[in-house]
Formats: C-alpha cells, structure tokens, sequence
C-alpha cells in the first residue's frame, strides 16, 4: 500500500532541509520521568509462512505489487522511496540488516567478522569479508568499494548529489588490509552507528564518479552483487525483473525470477483476483473481502450474503420484479435495465471472490508508527502550554483500539519516539508529558489564557493571531521575551510544583469565569424590554436566514474545508443526520478539490454505527430535545459549553488530512481526535487535501497546524532520529534549517543527548541516553506518537517464506511456492 504521510524516501534516508522560524522550548532534568521500567513484552511476530528452504521448490515467478517503479535506484538519493529500497534489498549488498527484533545483525553471506578493534586514540572498525562475496561481473567485494562510497557520501565534494552522508563525515580515512577483503576504518570521532554505514554497498563503478552516482544508478544497476540481477525495467508495462544471480555464492535463489510490479492501491483488489500479483501490501477493506472469500468457500453455489445486491430485501426484489414485467413500458425499460446492471456487478463480484480464495492474509506491525504533529513555528501551538494541552485531551488507547483493533492486532499505544515495542532499549517515556486528563489540559490552556469569554474580548493594543504579533516589533518582542521566561520557569519546576500550578490555573479559571458570568448576568437585567425585543427580533431574523443558508449549502458538505467545534450557536444541537456534515459546520466547499469528492466520514464519538447519538455524547439529564417532564429543560450538547478565546480570536487549530482511498484510517483517527479536542475548548479547522500534496505542499512547508503521519523505525535512533528532533538553525539568509523536524520543536539539550549518545560505544549507555532524549520530546509536545502501523499483505497461500516482515528484511532467496508448486503459480497460470 502506498503510505501516506511517511515522508517520501525516509526508508533508508533522513536528511531533508526546509526553512522555518520556530519557537523554542527548554526543558528541565527529566531522568527517571518515565511511566514504567524496561519493557518486557514483545513486539508483534512477523507473519511470512515460514518454511524449510528443503520444502521450497526450485523455480516460477513471483509478481510483487510496489507503489510505483522506483525514481532512482541509488538509495542514497532524495527521490529514493520504498520500491528503491525494496528492489535493491535483492541486489546489493546490506551488510548489517534488521533481524525480526529491530536489531542489526551481522549479514555472514558479505562478512566474515566487523567489529571495534580499537578505541584510543581514535576509534578503528576492521571488516573482514566473506572471501566467496563478488561483483555480478565476478570482481571481488573489497576495499576500493567502501573507499570509492565513503568519498561520495562524505560531504566534501559537492558534484555528488547525496541526500545523506550521517556517519560517513566522521569517518577519517580508510585503508586496506592484509589484503583487498580486510576493510580497515578509522573514525575522527567516536561513532557508535558503524554498523549503518555501507548499506546498501555500491560498486566503485558507481560511486567512483559524480556523473555514475548522480545518472548512472537512475536507470539501471549494471553491476550487482545479490541473490538476484537486474533483467530489465519496463516503463511501458510498469514493471523491473530480477533475474537469478548465476554468480550468487549463498544459499541459491528459489525463484527463477522476480517481477516487481507497480500497482496502484485503488487496483490492488483487481490485480489479485485477476492473478497479476501474488504478493501485494492491502488496506483494511481488501483484507476483509480475502477473509470472506475464504469464509464463503463451502457455501455450495449459494448467493453471497455481502458485495453488489446483498443489500436488497426480498420485499425489493419482488417490486422489483414487477416493475421489470409491468405494463408501464418506460418503467419496465428502466428497471430492466437496473436489474442488468446489478446482475453483472453480482456475476463480476462473485467470480473477484472465487479468485480471492486463493490468497491469505499475512498481518503484523510495520516497521513505522503514526504520529500527532504539532506545529510549534507560530499561532497558539508556539506556546508549549497549549501543545501540552492538545496531548493531555488525547485518548491514546481509543485512537489505537480504532486502527488496531478491528484488525485483530494488539490495541497499545505507543510509548516512544525512538523504539518500537519489543526494540531493544525501548521504554515507555509518555509519564514525562502525563497520561490523558481532561481537567489537566483545561487548566494549562487556562494558564496560558484561553478562556470561554476570550473570543468575544476585543483585542488588546495589538491584533490578535501570530502573525500580527509578529509585525508589532517592540511588543511582539515583549511578549515573546515573556513567553520565553515563562517556559523557563516552567521548565525549573519540579512535578510536585508543577501540579500545583495546573490546579491553581483551574481554580482560578473557574473564578475568572464565574466573576464575568455574575457581571454579564447584571448588565443584561440592566436592559431595557424595548431593547430586549428588538434583539430578539434580530435573532429571529438572523436565525432564519442561516437556516436557509444551512439549507442551501447542505449539497456541498461533502468536501473541502469545515470546522469542528466552532458553529457559533450556543445551544444548537449538532445535526445528525447520516450522510450529511454531522457535527460540524461547513464554512468554504473547496470544489476544485476532485479526490475530496466523496462523503464526508461519520465524525468519530458522534454517531454511532446506526446512525444514532453516541451514548458518550449525551449529557446528564437527557440529550436535548428528549422528552422530560413539562418545565424541565434540556441540558445543552456539548457544543454550547463554548469554544476557548482569547483577544477576540477563538482557539482553533489547522488540522490537514490526506484525502485519498488509501488514507481511510488517518482520517477515521482525525476525525476522533477532532472530538476530543472539543470537549477541552480547541476548535478544529479540517482540510482534505491530495495524497500527492500532502507532505510536500502542507508537511515539510509548514502549512498546518495538526498533522498525521508516519516515521519508519531504525536501529540507529542517534543517528537516524536527531534530524526528526533536532532545534532548527539559523541559515545565512537568516530564516531556520529544519532538516526533518517538520514540528519545528526542539532545544539544545535534546540536541546534546543525540550527540552524545551517537559518539556512545557502550551500548548500554547510549540507549539510555536516547531514552532522556526521548523523555524530553514527549514534554516538549511537539511530536505524540499514537500507535505502530500495521501491516497487511495479501500473499498467495502456497507461497512461502514472504508476508508481513515487521521489522525484518526480506531473505529473498528463500521466497518459492511450497509442495512443487512452481509450475503452476497463479502468475503463471492466469496470464
């Protein structure tokens, strides 16, 4: 499946740049700040039908479904993505992969031996290489391989054009051994990553030279030392063949070839029935209609009881019937022709299913998790306060349960930005922000002055909103001075003061509240009834005008911009209306937004599955509107307890999603997380913009306020982590690097706690180190990791050895089909 929202080419590469200004935040001595010890429990297994190399027969092909052909196929390029890593996982050399717990391990098919063999006065790594490893072209892997990579990546000369060089500028020089498979390295400075380095390996021939680097690997890897060789790449059909490497030295290569086959997600369903792929990433939807095939397998030619028509009742199909044999002519034409219709979908949708049979469903958790971003450049996130508060509203658990539970997969949310579950050195660190408490987050957006009443104060001197702030000069340089002492101080205090606060904000927020309450109360009874009528007539007037207004805009609530929580009408009961925008309030259809073109999705904690009021929405005494005893009025919805304010601006926050098919699950998890916001007072301004965009023109641009999208995982958090969490820079221009830190939040000390950690060779030590860092980015709140994604792959069922990887990488020359069935694959058969 393509993976909306993880960062194009942030597989193997993390180095990006954008330019930003971004506030900053400091953050006090959080070690030992952690809601639990080490943990124990394990991460998902993965899921491939493992099987003996002995029972895999020899020969056939694989058709494997990839997003697209590659950009590149060097991995060290901006462009490169998943199907670069993917397709030269089987060609090149990785020297040290991810086993199926997140931890690099030794690949004994290139190396013998690679290890520290010296720390003072400078540390010296010596690889020893596998003495059988060649070149496609039958020349040895050796020591002008690592020289000619090391000098391309390491920064100095700028006619290569890499996205990446982490760890390879530490390196000093290399030398060769007792011979040309002795690699000896020896770093400037110390760097505990070694192990990252030269994966994939590229021959000299291509990293020996800029034009080789920079076009030559584009198109065509002439040169590969691998299980598998590239055959050809075909443009026209969408696909790149590898072909058994003859010269492989390891355990030889079950499958004759290798076809890597760009299907989109939308066509993925299509592609399997039709027997085009064999193994192809699936969304939740594709995944259920495999299981129900499998499920409808003994129902002896019986109708299906889902899929085209399975929702018509008998009473239907009989008028039905009639309409189609009745003596209206036109009327008989037309229902003729719909009963066609539906016949061929049922006949096509059947025969899709028959062919589904064939196939499982191989599930786990991905190597990446989901995050919540928060915006910290300017607007009311620059204020950590508010960022805590967004957390703090957050049920981890429910967003979980929401994308995990359905699949059958464990529900946890994830307690860490730099491990995942069952990673070595992985630790719960969530406690240095504080679990979910709603009266907690009311309190620090108190505190930070958003009040129900703010929204209808006028501004004071200044405009309110970031940006005038920004033009205001001395001003705005007072406030943000006072902001900065107040983080500071903030960040001093230890918990037991810092719960104190929160309850004094609440205590006095409740005063502040109350006081203005009695005030309003008295100036209205000051009123006089002439005065009161006219305004009531007015409201009359201008209630029925936005009731025609409502009505008139009701056909284009389907798509484009929307707020929730911000409908201006204290006491309005949401509409419920299934299909419609339940719960929210439209304030500008983008029309020319295609892809956004379907219904807007049920809002999440709103509506239950039948369309009715979710329990957890209904307040004490009765929804509004349910009948009572005469003389008892009904409670107000949530929505008229009213949004938070301050200088005449309401709280609301920019909130992007992808729009695409394949981006169901990102927006089910915004849309609830839209309503949790709510019930603190933050207002959310939704927009669905294209997959395509998503990232590049509202992500890495800034252009957001709230966000959700993905990291993959590593085992070298040091030094593939600082990029994503290190504090922006002043660039000569005068504006801020931000490298991948898309949040725009970060401080010194985490900064320092990467450092150290990467020039860290006990490994102890430094993972503990990265579990500070990580302690630190939770109570910075600009990043709030939701859950591991999971992973769903269709995969046909006599195929072993390939599925759902979790973390490991593919063994591609132990992927075959099992009990001979190389002959009669269903690639094969069906083409």
């Amino acid at each position: 499946m393509p993976h909306v929202g993880v960062p194009r080419g942030t597989v193997r590469k993390r180095r990006s740049l954008a330019l930003l200004t971004a506030g900053v935040l400091a953050i006090p001595v959080l070690a030992g700040c952690s809601s639990g010890d080490e943990e124990t429990a394990r991460g998902v297994p993965q899921d491939i039908a493992p099987a003996a190399r002995e029972t895999v027969a020899d020969g056939s092909t694989v058709n494997w479904a990839v997003d697209a052909l590659p950009a590149t196929f060097n991995a060290f390029q901006a462009d490169a993505d998943s199907a670069t890593t993917r397709i030269t996982g089987a060609l090149l050399p990785t020297l040290f992969p991810m086993d199926r717990t997140g931890q690099p391990k030794l690949n004994p098919d290139y190396l013998e031996s690679a290890k520290v063999i010296e720390r003072e006065p400078k540390q010296v790594v010596l690889y020893k290489l596998n003495q059988q490893a060649v070149w496609s072209d039958g020349r040895e892997i050796g020591a002008p391989d690592f020289v000619a990579q090391w000098r391309a990546l390491r920064g100095k000369d700028s006619a290569f054009w890499t996205a990446r060089n982490a760890g390879y500028e530490r390196i000093e020089k290399i030398e060769r051994g007792a011979d040309d498979l002795q690699v000896r390295v020896t770093f400037s400075k110390p760097y505990a990553d070694w192990r990252a380095l030269f994966s994939p390996l590229y021959p000299k021939e291509i990293t020996g030279s800029p034009d080789a680097f920079n076009d030559g690997a584009r198109t065509t890897l002439k040169n590969t030392a691998g299980p598998f060789v590239l055959r050809n790449v075909s443009k026209s059909k969408g696909t790149v063949t590898l072909a058994r490497n003859p010269r492989w030295w390891g355990d030889r290569a079950k499958l004759d070839t290798l076809v890597f086959r760009a299907v989109a997600a939308k066509d993925r369903t299509q592609a399997l029935a039709d027997g085009t792929v064999d193994v192809a990433d699936i969304d939740a939807a594709t995944a259920d209609r495999i299981t129900l095939a499998r499920r409808d397998r003994g129902n002896n030619g019986q109708p299906l009881n889902h899929g085209p028509g399975s929702e018509i009742t008998p009473a239907q199909a009989l008028r039905s019937w009639a309409q189609a044999h009745g003596s209206d002519e036109d009327a008989a034409e037309i229902a003729q022709a719909a009963r066609e219709k539906n016949h061929k979908a049922v006949v096509a949708y059947a025969a899709e299913q028959k062919a589904l049979r064939d196939f499982a469903v191989r599930k786990s958790l991905e190597a990446a998790y989901t995050q919540l971003a928060l915006n910290g450049e300017s607007g009311p996130l620059a204020d950590d306060r508010v960022r805590r508060a967004v957390a703090r509203a957050l049920d981890r658990e429910e967003l979980a349960r929401t994308v995990l539970g359905p699949l059958g997969l464990p529900a946890k949310p994830l307690g860490s930005h730099l491990a995942l579950a069952g990673q070595p050195g992985y630790k719960d660190g969530s406690g240095a922000l504080g679990e979910q408490n709603t009266k907690e987050a009311q309190a620090l957006l108190a505190d930070a002055g958003w009040t129900r009443g703010g929204a209808a104060e006028p501004p004071k001197d200044t405009k309110a909103g970031s940006e005038a702030e920004k033009k205001d000069g001395k001003d705005g340089k007072d406030a943000e001075a006072d902001a900065e002492k107040k983080t500071t101080d903030d960040a001093e205090a230890d918990k037991d003061s810092e719960e104190e606060t929160d309850k004094d904000s609440t205590d006095k927020a409740d005063k502040d509240s109350t006081g203005k309450a009695d005030k309003d109360s008295t100036g209205k009874a000051d009123k006089d009834s002439a005065d009161n009528e006219a305004a009531a007539e007015r409201k009359k007037a201008d209630q029925a005008s936005a009731d025609r207004d409502s009505e008139d805009s009701a056909a284009s609530r389907d798509e484009g911009l929307y707020i929730v929580g911000d409908d201006n009408k204290p006491g309005a009961p949401a509409p419920a209306t299934v299909g419609s925008a339940s719960a929210v309030h439209v304030l500008a259809p983008a029309r020319t937004a295609a892809v956004q073109g379907t219904a807007l999705l049920r809002q999440a904690g709103l509506l239950g599955e039948d369309g009715a009021v979710a329990a957890t929405d209904k307040q004490p005494g009765g929804a509004a509107g349910a009948y009572a005893p005469v003389g008892t009025a009904a409670p107000a919805p949530a929505a008229a307890k009213g949004q938070l304010g301050k200088d005449g601006k309401t709280l609301t926050l920019r909130f992007v999603l992808p729009s695409g098919p394949g981006s169901q699950s990102l927006r089910s998890v915004g849309d609830k997380i839209a309503v949790m916001l709510e019930k603190i007072g933050i207002g959310t301004e939704i927009t669905k913009v294209p997959d395509e965009s998503y990232f590049k023109d509202h992500i890495a641009s800034g252009a957001y306020d709230l966000a959700l999208y993905s990291w993959p995982a590593t085992a070298y958090p040091a030094t593939d982590g600082r990029p994503i969490y290190a504090k922006p820079e002043p660039a000569t221009d005068g504006s801020l690097l931000v490298e991948q830190n898309y949040t725009r939040v970060g401080t010194d000390h985490i900064d320092q706690l990467f450092d150290k950690a990467a020039a860290e060779l006990d490994e102890k030590a430094a993972r503990e180190l990265m579990k500070q860092a990580d302690a630190r980015i939770w109570a910075a709140a600009g990043s709030i990791p939701l859950f591991q994604r999971p992973q769903l792959v269709a995969v046909d069922k006599k195929l072993a050895n390939v599925g759902a990887f979790g973390f490991a990488a593919p063994r591609y020359q132990d992927i075959g089909f099992k009990n001979r069935q190389a002959a009669g694959s269903p690639a094969d058969r069906k083409k």
